[in-house]
């Protein structure tokens, strides 16, 4: 199995050289599926041709188009602009520059065409985080009547839509889909398995702490382990260096700010219960009223960004960069602290995203067998002291196409014919084994992931899990992503760096949200789903209502638990 971009770069270039609208059709499209998708797709050699035809088809109105789309720089859209674009442009005729850059950067492109109307992208691969924003605003073209509409004649017939695992996600409380998930990963735990396996290890942690080493199942336990494993000696198993039992990150920097809103605070357990998110407060702490109206961050107004648990949530996160991290991940990013662990010295991660999985499977890294497989597995993310049942546990980005109402119809049925490409029953699979990403179902399923299932640490078991649905995206909450998640890292690194407590923090990151939100409901520019503020009250009214905000625990460290990897993984066959 060529897992590789070497050869699939070279097939594009090679195909963007008959990417002319002339030469278009099925004899590229066969040329593809010879040379890049083989049998690695859902779909019967047959039947992708089929779907090819469909597309070779459908898009000859738009032979010779110049469209624009652009994502975020990770593994599968890298594969998507050097390998699917240029093979999309040689069947089709419709050419595609498919641009790379950063998250942030993506936002501001989006949300500069929302304030100005001008149409910058074609497409976009936004997260579904916006759900909120785009059901609200209205400035993007809802897929479900698209498809059934303008877009009908450019709407693939065997895109099965039920085979996405992500839609409910991008679908808002209209029930209308606004979005079409591209990729998606998850924050899960991170261990080394060895570590944890190995016998005089687990005697010295039984004696030292009197229950068993194993995956944390809350938060008590999590710091337990991180303080068995910094500073021990490993070198009974070969292991040369400083050992730390914990790894995160705390530049304040954007992606500081995802690191908390990406679920930190719904794993303390600040929000309420539901799926995919909390009702009616979910994990950034804002609640909403029956219409699904923001009405208030701060415990004053029912809110819960500066409650207790949030409280817990943040000075836990501090604690443990602090005492159990390498002293330089206070000073990284979300990019920069992403490798570390697969380089050897690292126990464990509470939050770590399997978007990393493909970079820590390389052979010659220091966390793999000589037979492929990993030292290391994750597992569901412990939860703290806060938490319920019936809370989600973790995040899932899912990046998702999007598309504008103020990009022309013809360009936007161009874009998403792409958009169908590269989300294909026929590319699907291929694209999976390139990125890890999982969209769809019959991919998960799919018999080559069965086999190399155990080169990838938990991924395919955990995507295969019933568990898999109390890991969600942002939801419908956040009246307007791109303003509000700013706040989040200008205030929390104010926490990181001690400037303020993280109580002051988030009294300030509560407030600043309420600002924004008061600015909308006064502009009305959301009408009747905008937010609509609660008046102050006393918090003590608020932590005394059943739910959240919660009340501050008189004892925050739970008794520890944990659970055998191996019985975790076999409750899920």
């Amino acid at each position: 199995m060529t897992l590789s971009l070497k050869s699939t770069t070279a097939l594009g270039l090679a195909l963007s050289l008959l990417s002319a609208p002339a030469f278009a059709g099925m004899d590229e499209a066969r040329a593809f599926l010879d040379d890049e998708i083989g049998d690695q797709s859902a779909l019967s050699r047959e039947e992708q041709e089929a779907e090819m035809q469909w597309f070779v088809d459908a898009a000859q109105p738009f032979a010779g188009m110049d469209i624009r789309v652009v994502s975020e720089t990770i593994a599968t859209h890298e594969y998507e602009a050097k390998v699917l674009a240029p093979a999309f442009s040689a069947i089709t005729g419709i050419q595609i520059t498919h641009d790379l850059i950063g998250e942030g950067d993506v936002v501001e492109k989006l949300q500069t065409q929302m304030q100005s109307g001008q149409n910058i992208y074609d497409a976009y691969v936004n997260d579904s985080d916006l759900i909120g924003t785009h059901w609200r605003y209205q400035q993007v073209r809802n897929l479900t009547d698209w498809m059934a509409g303008e877009g009908a004649d450019v709407t693939n017939p065997g895109l099965d839509l039920d085979d996405f695992i992500g839609t409910q996600f991008t679908t808002a409380p209209d029930g209308k889909l606004y979005q079409l998930p591209d990729q998606q990963f998850a924050n899960l735990y991170w261990f080394r398995y060895d570590w944890f396996n190995d016998e005089k290890n687990k005697a010295d942690f039984k004696e030292a702490y009197g229950y068993d080493l194993g995956v944390p199942v809350n938060w008590t336990a999590y710091e337990d382990i991180a303080e068995f494993f910094t500073g021990r000696d490993l070198s009974h198993l070969g292991v040369e260096g400083e050992i730390f039992g914990n790894m995160d990150y705390g530049k304040k920097d954007p992606s500081l700010g995802w690191r908390y809103t990406d679920a930190w605070m719904s794993m303390a357990g600040m929000g309420d219960k539901g799926e995919p998110n909390g009702l009616p407060v979910d994990e950034w702490g804002i609640r909403v009223n029956d219409n699904s109206q923001p009405v208030g961050a701060c415990v004053t107004r029912g809110g819960a960004a500066n409650s207790p648990a949030a409280v817990y949530a943040v000075e836990k996160a501090i604690e443990w960069l602090q005492k159990y991290s390498p002293p330089s991940a206070m000073g990284m990013t979300f990019s920069e602290a992403g490798p570390v662990p697969a380089q050897g010295n690292v126990a464990q991660q509470m939050f770590w995203y399997t978007a990393f999985t493909a970079a820590s499977v390389k052979p010659d890294l220091p966390v793999m067998n000589e037979d492929g497989t990993p030292k290391w597995r994750m597992a569901p993310s412990p939860h703290g002291a806060y938490w319920e049942d019936g809370m989600k546990v973790g995040y899932q980005d899912v990046g998702s196409w999007t598309l504008m109402k103020s990009t022309p119809e013809d360009r936007a049925k161009a874009a998403w014919l792409y958009s169908q490409f590269v989300t294909s029953k026929t590319v699907d699979v291929k694209k999976s084994h390139v990125g890890l990403t999982f969209v769809r179902e019959s991919s998960i399923q799919h018999d080559s992931f069965s086999e190399r299932a155990p080169k990838l640490g938990g991924l395919v078991e955990f995507y295969r899990s019933p568990a898999r649905t109390q890991w969600s995206p942002t939801g419908t909450n956040v009246p307007d992503y791109p303003k509000l998640a700013q706040l989040w890292w200008q205030n929390i690194g104010d926490a990181m760096s001690g400037a303020k407590t993280a109580q002051e923090a988030l009294d300030s990151l509560c407030s600043d949200m309420e600002s924004v939100m008061e600015r909308l409901e006064r502009a009305g520019i959301q009408g009747d789903i905008g937010p609509a503020m609660n008046d102050e009250q006393d918090a003590e009214y608020w932590l005394s209502q059943p739910g959240s905000p919660k009340p501050k625990l008189d004892n925050e460290e739970e008794e520890p638990v944990t659970v055998s990897y191996d019985e975790l993984i076999a409750s899920w066959q």
